[in-house]
């Protein structure tokens, strides 16, 4: 169901952006959408402030008119990724702590609060307790006296061949489904003409620097958000290449209510920082 949702959305979004024209009037405080010049200078400070982004100008024939042509999107390169989603995922929403909120009660949460849970500071020891010294003397002395001599058991020194390769060095081998398969990304960031935002892309590689495949890349996106908030599909930029992409519909909303809690704290809030 998602997926054909998906496909009517893409087509109906690519006749609208043919005949919408771009937006030139300013609205970033009051809807939290951006100008194309509004995205070159936020994208101008990322790239400074974060050298490891950079803009790129993409497969000449792509080329958007509404942005210079050296900088289409925005990139940052390599993102390791080491894990798979099935290997940490077991998220435990109860265990959310609200850190902030708004009017209408929403706001911002933890989650590293799940990773604390159970744990009681009354459990640990102090060491500088003279109790708890006392006992942990006396388990080291009694684990001393418990280790018998080897002298005393009649055992003779022999080479170990095993041990000490000939070679003059060790080699440490793992089973096959031990070996960590560390999967790399690059992160884009376009500008989407529809929704006046900037739009996520990550195109994954595999440990041989081969391409990932939809299956591989949804493996590394929670079963929540897979083929819903996040969908595979052709970069703009270079239709060659699958990506993972993060549908933009809710960025404008995000960025009025960051605004709005920033500027609440008394902070400044603007395109440029």
């Amino acid at each position: 169901m998602y997926g054909i949702k998906n496909s009517i959305h893409k087509v109906y979004k690519g006749a609208a952006e043919a005949v919408l024209p771009v937006r030139s009037q300013s609205r970033f405080k009051e809807e939290g959408v951006l100008t194309p010049d509004e995205f070159v200078t936020a994208g101008d400070y990322l790239s400074r402030t974060y050298p490891n982004w950079e803009w790129a100008a993409g497969v000449l024939s792509k080329t958007l008119a509404h942005l210079p042509k050296d900088k289409q999107y925005l990139v940052i390169r390599n993102v390791p990724c080491k894990r798979r989603v099935a290997e940490v995922e077991g998220y435990d929403e109860a265990a959310e702590q609200l850190l902030e909120t708004d009017a209408q009660g929403d706001g911002w949460v933890s989650t590293a609060e799940a990773s604390h849970r159970g744990t009681n500071d009354a459990d640990i020891p102090d060491l500088d307790d003279d109790t708890n010294q006392t006992s942990i003397t006396h388990h080291a002395t009694s684990a001393e006296e418990d280790v018998p001599d080897l002298d005393d058991l009649g055992i003779e020194d022999e080479d170990d061949e095993a041990a000490v390769p000939r070679n003059g060095y060790l080699r440490a081998e793992e089973p096959e489904d031990h070996v960590v398969r560390l999967r790399t990304y690059n992160l884009h960031i376009t500008y989407d003409k529809y929704y006046s935002v900037p739009k996520f892309w990550l195109i994954g590689r595999d440990e041989s620097g081969q391409p990932l495949q939809t299956k591989q890349v949804l493996e590394d996106v929670s079963e929540e958000h897979a083929r819903k908030t996040v969908t595979v599909e052709a970069f703009p930029h270079d239709t060659s290449l699958v990506a993972a992409a993060i549908h933009p519909c809710k960025h404008a909303v995000t960025m009025k209510k960051l605004g709005s809690m920033m500027e609440q704290g008394g902070k400044t809030f603007t395109v440029d920082q």
